[in-house]
């Protein structure tokens, strides 16, 4: 029976949804090393591309919550582009992508349930922040919590849900279209890896956002 592990670390099991997401962090971080030693004063095609797709983000951010985009870019902006890769690793043959796999999509998710907490702590601290969640009454506390997980895990069910089918559908048409319908299949997936990735990170922020204005608001 063949293994569905690529190889081990010691007694640690390494699959391939792992090791395709540990070479998308290794070649971010070197594009981006590589990158940023090119960068100047009179931008060139790629630092121009670069600083749109950052100013982009910013303007989202903005719209979202207003004068956090400094805070936030690092994580959402990291969020985005690394979903979007992730998503894009299907089209690329022997690979397939890693948010096709519900484990990375709930690392994903978990990452963003921690930081959410972060942020709510880090705005007002840590028993302020607690405190919402027994507001307006301590009755509340239980429903609050539950909405926390189930959001969770629709944030990872979501992302791996829609991944997996499109890889699945553009096995099907390949299967029974053969290489006759290439080039629309391939912006298909293009574009809703996009849309995808869009969505996982505009959620994030939205839950993140929330942390942070209902202190605020509770300061007011």
């Amino acid at each position: 029976m063949k293994s569905a592990y690529l190889f081990h670390v010691g007694m640690i099991p390494i699959s391939s949804a792992v090791a395709t997401t540990w070479g998308i962090m290794l070649a971010l971080t070197i594009f981006l090393l590589l990158a940023g030693r090119r960068f100047s004063t009179e931008p060139g095609l790629l630092q121009s591309a670069l600083e749109g797709i950052v100013s982009a983000m910013i303007d989202a951010i903005e719209a979202v919550i207003p004068g956090k985009s400094e805070t936030l870019l690092p994580f959402i902006g990291t969020l985005w582009v690394f979903i979007l890769i992730s998503n894009l690793c299907g089209i690329v043959p022997g690979l397939s992508a890693p948010t096709a796999n519900l484990s990375v999509t709930a690392a994903l998710a978990i990452l963003v349930f921690l930081s959410v907490h972060w942020y709510g702590i880090k705005s007002e601290g840590l028993k302020r922040y607690l405190h919402h969640y027994t507001s307006p009454s301590p009755i509340l506390l239980p429903f609050h919590l539950i909405s926390e997980v189930s959001r969770t895990v629709a944030l990872a069910v979501r992302l791996f849900g829609n991944i997996m089918s499109l890889e699945m559908a553009a096995l099907l048409v390949l299967l029974v279209g053969g290489l006759l319908v290439p080039i629309p299949l391939l912006m298909l997936h293009i574009v809703e890896a996009l849309v995808q990735a869009y969505i996982f990170g505009m959620l994030a922020l939205i839950y993140v956002s929330g942390a942070i204005e209902s202190q605020q608001r509770k300061k007011q």
